[in-house]
């Protein structure tokens, strides 16, 4: 018999709902060359998005401008992190440019942490939606932004930009937070989220939680309801996928129909739209949940 120390790790099976389709289809290579050809970067594939085939087929991406290396290292995430490049002043006119040749009706833009820049990046976000809006005049604009290290004024460029959605991920619950986002602060992602309304108080505001990281269902709904009392409209939940042996393992995976509970809970306590999921991401049918809210007077 091998020593233990010899014996191969087995990874374990997902469950069956996990399993999706290969991309890979026209409308997936399409995309695939002219994000190559106009020199932009998606979440979707710097993140290992299992919804990058469905999303790309129906012509959906997100893109993820300031370039592609993370100022922090959270442990669940799959994005490069390091010394940044140089920062690129024409990203904004290559994404419009993009938007415009895909004739999108939807946008959603997010961003790596950028803390070796003053105001975060956040100009570089003002200026993706202003140029978007001149390049195709009906597309809306959906951002998930940092935390901007708890500038108000970073923000305050985001909202006076005015996107119809501005999203910040909260991610996990109180007591994980710290392990998971160790350069991030629960609280401050909190607040980040109601100076939002304070500028704004039509700003439509959205965040997301990973399951699967080590917290309880109790404090799951902790959490949207510390949402809620920040005045956050809409809200995902999706189950947390191990990108490499190097990140935090997975804890545990939630069945379906604990999903489908807790966008029930999320829907009691007043979130205008819940999407909830084992394979739901942040910008997940983004041009759904604006619909919802925009049809309930949000």
């Amino acid at each position: 018999m091998p020593p233990q120390d010899s014996v191969p790790k087995v990874k374990p099976r997902l469950p069956e709902w996990f399993r999706v389709r290969m991309p890979g289809g026209p409308r997936y290579m399409e995309l695939k060359h002219l994000m190559r050809d106009s020199q932009l970067h998606t979440v979707c594939e710097e993140a290992h998005c299992p919804n990058i085939g469905e999303c790309w087929e129906r012509g959906a991406a997100t893109f993820m401008i300031l370039g592609d290396t993370c100022t922090r290292r959270c442990h669940y995430c799959a994005v490069t992190t390091g010394r940044p490049g140089q920062l690129d002043l024409q990203e904004p006119t290559r994404l419009a440019e993009t938007v415009q040749r895909l004739n999108l009706s939807y946008c959603v833009i997010t961003s790596v942490n950028r803390d070796d820049l003053p105001d975060g990046g956040a100009f570089i976000f003002a200026a993706c939606i202003t140029k978007v809006r001149a390049a195709v005049p009906g597309c809306k604009v959906e951002v998930l932004i940092p935390d901007f290290a708890g500038s108000i004024s970073a923000l305050k460029k985001v909202v006076d930009a005015r996107p119809e959605v501005l999203n910040h991920n909260i991610e996990s619950v109180r007591r994980v937070f710290p392990r998971v986002r160790p350069k991030g602060d629960y609280q401050k992602s909190l607040e980040l989220l109601s100076q939002a309304k304070q500028l704004d108080p039509g700003q439509v505001t959205k965040s997301g939680i990973i399951l699967g990281m080590g917290e309880s269902r109790d404090e799951v709904v902790e959490t949207m309801t510390d949402l809620r009392q920040v005045g956050c409209d809409l809200l995902t939940i999706g189950q947390y996928l191990r990108p490499s042996d190097k990140h935090m393992p997975v804890a545990r995976y939630y069945a379906p129909e604990e999903f489908n509970q807790l966008r029930e809970a999320g829907l009691a306590l007043g979130f205008r739209h819940v999407a909830s999921g084992p394979l739901v991401r942040s910008s997940y049918h983004a041009d759904e949940q604006q619909a919802a809210a925009a049809s309930a007077g949000v």
